[in-house]
């Protein structure tokens, strides 16, 4: 089969995909099937709803989290700088597939308007959102720990936000100046997001392999805590490093809303503002 017609047969589920933040330091970056690489991988896009912690944590249900990243191969993090991944719903349409043929602005290689939205919810790419305006945010965490089975809640905190996506395919996020050095194995970092209704309320975490560069902080970063929701008041949000959101898994949630949002809206936890979280820079205590 043509590369052409590999790429083109993965477009026809496109539209029911969700996404996944691409990036060759990703864990299940060829897929999950030993000694092949699936160009049109989308096996860490897959949503994470009701699991044990043991299944959600790291994209176990499917073993994502089996098939690290080659060796080397790393998310740099530019202390004080930016870094940037692809958000799309499946590997080929992606720079990282295909020599970038099937890429477009957005995340299921198709075209859309600038303005693209709608009003009962975008389906395509699967943002779970009506427009821009009203996607809920995305995150990146930090584990100073190499290897991923040390990897904790406790351990793993958000240090950059990029509010109003996932959007477009090309996403930057920033990176604090203070982030110190990770040790010679690497950092482990995570990618997440909950959205923001439009389906079923599930959240996302994919992993990396991460390494911070320029570092000239050597203080460590303060243990995370859990988010909570504050939109009503924002002196009543969790200050400084925050854990990952945790939300409609059988086991290991760690927030809990009830009712409405000030839109009138069920309350979503996301990583926006209505749970503490600014945009950009995420890390507000250190150690």
């Amino acid at each position: 089969m043509s590369l052409k017609l590999l790429a083109l047969s993965s477009f026809v589920i496109l539209a029911n995909a969700h996404l996944a933040a691409f990036h060759k330091a990703m864990y299940c970056f060829n897929g999950t099937v030993p000694g092949q690489v699936n160009y049109n991988n989308d096996a860490p896009v897959s949503p994470l709803w009701m699991l044990k912690t043991s299944d959600w944590w790291f994209h176990h249900f499917n073993q994502c989290d089996e098939f690290p990243p080659a060796e080397g191969d790393f998310l740099e993090l530019p202390a004080g700088g930016s870094f940037t991944v692809e958000v799309a719903g499946n590997r080929g349409v992606t720079s990282l597939s295909f020599n970038g043929q099937f890429t477009t602005e957005w995340g299921d290689g198709l075209n859309h308007p600038e303005d693209y939205s709608d009003s009962n919810c975008i389906t395509s790419p699967n943002m779970h959102t009506q427009n821009q305006s009203m996607a809920a945010g995305t995150a990146f965490a930090i584990s100073y720990e190499s290897d991923l089975s040390q990897v904790t809640m406790d351990n793993l905190a958000v240090f950059t936000v990029r509010y109003n996506t996932p959007w477009k395919r090309v996403t930057s996020y920033d990176v604090p100046q203070d982030m110190p050095a990770c040790p010679a194995g690497g950092c482990t970092c995570a990618w997440v997001w909950i959205p923001n209704g439009c389906g079923e309320p599930n959240i996302y975490m994919q992993g990396f392999k991460c390494m911070v560069t320029g570092a000239t902080s050597t203080t460590p970063i303060a243990t995370p805590k859990p988010p909570v929701w504050c939109e009503e008041d924002q002196s009543t949000c969790t200050q400084g490093s925050k854990q990952i959101l945790a939300w409609n898994q059988a086991e290991g949630n760690n927030i809990v809303v009830n009712g409405t949002d000030q839109s009138g809206l069920p309350k979503s936890p996301a990583y926006n503002s209505k749970c503490g979280f600014k945009d950009g820079k995420a890390f507000m205590l250190w150690l």
